[in-house]
């Protein structure tokens, strides 16, 4: 009897290169795939992957909806999910894929309906909450939780996208609530805002890597955090200004030739076969730290600051509002 493996935003341009590998080769396996919304007929998103699982029909895959923008809709998601584990309904966790993310570039902010940026939300926050809630149901010998990294999380590095680079602001309210963008800075500040998402996301993973392993009862499982690299055929690329989108529609033209002399851009099924490796080939477990594709890198020095990780954890907990009786991570709340 296999696993269970939660994916979050099971239909975006990634994950559905994930889903096709993980249905031919780990069919013993549960996929639990959550979108926002479930509906082939409104959703063509949806409708994809429900096009993909119907190629595999000895697949065992459950299509669940879970919105990252509500924290409420994210705990309704854990506690159902928990007690269909403890009923034995299902098979514990084996691996935690936090995939899901969004991003606001020419558009300007937006916000969630607990009022909160919505890219540091969907891409963190939620996956904050949803991974402590449903530690009690993971595989607790060799579970791996895999956060989304990005090109753009490092605070030292340029960013090729954007004037403005990634980094946890000194007054931390305000990666939840940002102050108004200059007109001239709109796009560039959503894109510093996903940036410092994928940072926050690197920081958790190193942060909650050592939460583990301080933890008796938990101190088997990892998590790690991975860049796929740049997706030129991502839908996400549809957020970009026009010239930029010309150019990543030229190299997605060029990449039947670009994949053999790059691993800077990849295309969406060969960089979910990566993700699928780190969180479920056997090759990768007990593993931690930073991966583009399969391969080790350094991450952000940013994510080995331990006040910073302090100061992240603090204000997610408490803008989570998780209480100490949602989650088995041994002092995890403040």
């Amino acid at each position: 009897m296999g696993d269970t493996v939660v994916i979050t935003g099971a239909n975006g341009s990634l994950a559905l290169g994930f889903v096709d590998s993980f249905l031919a080769r780990y069919p013993q396996h549960t996929l639990i795939a959550t979108v926002r919304n479930p509906s082939p007929e409104t959703d063509p998103n949806t409708a994809k992957l429900m096009q993909l699982i119907s190629d595999h029909s000895s697949s065992k895959v459950l299509i669940e909806t879970l919105d990252l923008g509500s924290l409420a809709s994210v705990r309704l998601f854990a506690e159902k999910l928990n007690a269909r584990i403890s009923s034995r309904e299902l098979p514990r966790i084996s691996a935690i894929v936090c995939n899901a993310a969004t991003l606001s570039l020419e558009a300007g902010q937006k916000f969630t309906s607990d009022g909160y940026e919505a890219t540091f939300q969907v891409c963190h926050l939620s996956h904050y909450l949803l991974v402590l809630k449903l530690l009690e149901s993971m595989n607790f010998a060799s579970g791996r939780i895999v956060m989304l990294g990005s090109i753009t999380h490092y605070p030292e590095k340029p960013n090729p996208f954007s004037s403005l680079r990634a980094g946890i602001p000194e007054n931390i309210e305000d990666l939840v609530k940002p102050s108004p963008d200059p007109l001239s800075l709109v796009h560039d500040g959503g894109f510093q805002r996903y940036g410092t998402a994928k940072l926050a996301n690197v920081i958790f993973a190193e942060d909650l890597n050592k939460r583990l392993q301080k933890d008796p009862k938990l101190s088997n499982m990892t998590t790690l955090a991975m860049d796929p690299g740049g997706l030129p055929a991502s839908r996400a690329q549809a957020e970009q200004k026009s010239s930029t989108r010309l150019i990543f529609a030229t190299v997605n033209f060029l990449m039947p030739v670009l994949k053999h002399l790059t691993s800077a851009v990849r295309t969406t099924e060969d960089a979910g076969r990566d993700l699928l490796a780190v969180s479920i080939d056997p090759a990768f477990q007990g593993k931690s730290g930073y991966y583009v594709g399969q391969k080790g890198e350094v991450a952000a020095a940013a994510s080995k600051d331990e006040k910073l990780q302090k100061r992240l954890w603090e204000a997610c907990c408490r803008w989570a509002a998780l209480r100490p009786d949602e989650t088995v991570l041994q002092n995890a709340t403040l």
